[in-house]
């Protein structure tokens, strides 16, 4: 089992999930949005006992504050400050969707912090948010609660349900769509120079069938930087080390084992 510590920033307490290993070989994991470090855990059991694994809530989810800076900056130097308590750096740093963008702008801004990249299904330019419905805050029974994400596009995805809580007042996640949106809206932009400007070996993985981010995308990424080599997964979707477990391991093992 990995266990959960918390560290400070800024007066904010931040969660991570250190799954044990050799400091040596740090692996740090960043989750997208509306996920949480534990959605590592069959990650860090793969890879162990080569590489220790170590899961970061980001503000806004899991165990870790609901700060009210939800800015770009906000979220890289929570990645850094996490880094550097651990004092093991440089690591090798994954990210999905969200947390890839937060990763890559790590590993541009801070290379003395990263010395590998992997980033799991997202782009470089983002336009405003599409209109969406927003999920409750609270749930009477869990019935309830999961008869909603069976309704949903989601599902039943394992992705969110690490995130699932009993409060006192009912059935939640530990995450909130409102709470995100301003963070979502800060995403809004072009952040083509800061994936040039990397300086460490880059592995960008991709679904064709992603909703997030297209091939076409991903294949201008690969151009614009030369240390990035692709993985492009036919048919799969979304959230890669989920749906393909096994090929994601074994690539994401390659990698580590030529750059990390």
């Amino acid at each position: 089992m990995g266990q959960r510590h918390f560290l400070q920033r800024d007066g904010v307490k931040l969660s991570y999930v250190d799954f044990g290993g050799d400091a040596s070989r740090t692996l740090v994991a960043l989750h997208g949005r509306a996920g949480c470090a534990r959605n590592y855990a069959p990650l860090s059991h793969a890879l162990k006992p080569d590489w220790r694994v170590v899961g970061m809530d980001q503000r806004g989810h899991g165990w870790s504050e609901h700060a009210d800076d939800r800015s770009r900056d906000a979220f890289i130097k929570d990645a850094a400050a996490l880094i550097e308590h651990l004092a093991c750096g440089p690591v090798m740093l994954t990210g999905h969707s969200f947390g890839g963008v937060n990763a890559y702008q790590l590993a541009a801004r801070r290379p003395d912090l990263v010395r590998g990249l992997i980033v799991e299904d997202i782009g470089c330019r983002f336009g405003p948010a599409k209109p969406g419905e927003s999920w409750p805050l609270r749930w009477d029974s869990l019935d309830a609660l999961l008869a909603h994400m069976h309704g949903s596009d989601f599902g039943l995805d394992r992705y969110f349900l690490d995130s699932l809580v009993e409060y006192e007042d009912g059935w939640g996640f530990r995450f909130s769509d409102a709470w995100h949106e301003p963070a979502r809206a800060a995403l809004v932009g072009d952040w083509s120079e800061d994936w040039a400007a990397i300086r460490c070996p880059i592995l960008l993985v991709h679904g064709t069938t992603s909703r997030f981010v297209t091939t076409d995308e991903i294949h201008r990424m690969a151009a614009l930087n030369p240390r990035t080599e692709t993985a492009i997964f036919e048919g799969a979707g979304h959230v890669l080390h989920d749906e393909r477990p096994a090929e994601f391991v074994a690539r994401l093992s390659d990698f580590l084992r030529r750059d990390g």
